[in-house]
Order: structure tokens, then sequence, then C-alpha cells
């Protein structure tokens, strides 16, 4: 399959990265991916369960999430090693590689505070609209996690060591840009 095939079929979640999210010993990322009940720029709400289904077959046929870089499948940065459904959400734990090139790149640029965010790359294989358009995820087919840097669940946000106030308004700047994209984009 090729590239531009993969990422036509899927829809994209973006969750910031927050207080929960650590990074330890520079390669060990660990927090939520995806968190119920938030409604995202998109109008989108996940609800408890929408990854049950997903998580059950990629374990039976012995295959994993990815772990990507921007929604890339063509640079794979590290490996999940733990992906599951919490009372809170979609949580993950993985290690970047820093063997490969975009893994020593995505390191240097978490410990920077450059990026700060976590999307999902699913299928949407049910979902219903609420009373208030909003649209409601009951089944995702979970294909990747990715490290990006514009989130789209704007509750979730980075609680690190340093971060600087010029950082905070930079984030906030690209969310503004990221945004109005999507509004673009909707036209």
């Amino acid at each position: 399959m090729k590239t531009k095939d993969y990422q036509s079929m899927l829809e994209y979640k973006f969750c910031r990265l927050n207080t929960d999210v650590t990074v330890t010993d520079g390669t060990v990322v660990e927090g939520y991916a995806s968190l119920f009940g938030k409604m995202d720029q998109g109008g989108d709400i996940v609800e408890p369960g929408a990854y049950r289904e997903s998580l059950t077959r990629l374990k039976a046929q012995k295959r994993s999430v990815k772990m990507l870089w921007q929604h890339d499948a063509t640079q794979p940065i590290g490996i999940w090693e733990d992906v599951r459904e919490t009372d809170k959400g979609l949580y993950v734990k993985g290690r970047l590689l820093p063997e490969v090139g975009k893994g020593r790149e995505a390191i240097a640029l978490l410990q920077a505070g450059a990026i700060d965010g976590l999307s999902i790359g699913y299928r949407t294989k049910k979902a219903h609209k609420n009373g208030k358009g909003q649209r409601l995820l009951t089944e995702l087919e979970l294909w990747e996690v990715s490290l990006v840097t514009f989130p789209m669940l704007p509750e979730a946000r980075v609680g690190a060591k340093g971060d600087h106030p010029e950082a905070r308004i930079l984030r906030e700047l690209a969310e503004v840009f990221e945004t109005a994209r999507h509004m673009l984009a909707r036209d």
C-alpha cells in the first residue's frame, strides 16, 4: 500500500501531551493519546470503549499500533510497548529509537519542548451525532499513534519543567493557525 493511500483512508485525533505524559531517560514516552468525553476542535468526542475491539483484534493477530513521526507511514520512530484503554482514555507507553534518524530528532525536540503532541491515526467504524451536532465516536480501528507538532485537543496540555511563557504563547498561536486550517479545509 502506498503512503498516500494509507493516509487518505485514516482520520486523525490530536492530543497535547499533558502533565500525565512523561519522557524518561530521553526515550520512554508515556501518557494519554486520546481522552474520553473531551470534544476536540473538530467537534468529535471519543467515547469509552471505542478502541476495545481494535486493540483486541491487534493482539489476537500479534500486530501492534505503530509509533510514527507526524503520521508519516515511512517514518516509524519507535515502538509502543503498552497501548490500552483506561477509564480516562487511550494510554500509551513506548520507546523512541535513537538508532533511527527521526527518532533522534524526536528525542531532541521533545526534550527542548519544541513538540508536545500525540495524535492517533484511525478509521471510524461506528459513530453517531448527538443533539448538539457533535460526532460521538463509538468504535475506532486504531492504526498508529504519532508524535506531532499541532495537537487538536486543547484540554490536554504539557506541564514540563522549564516551560517558558514564550513556548506557551507559541503553542497557543499554533493552535489558532491549526483551527483556521481546519475551518478552511471544511469550506
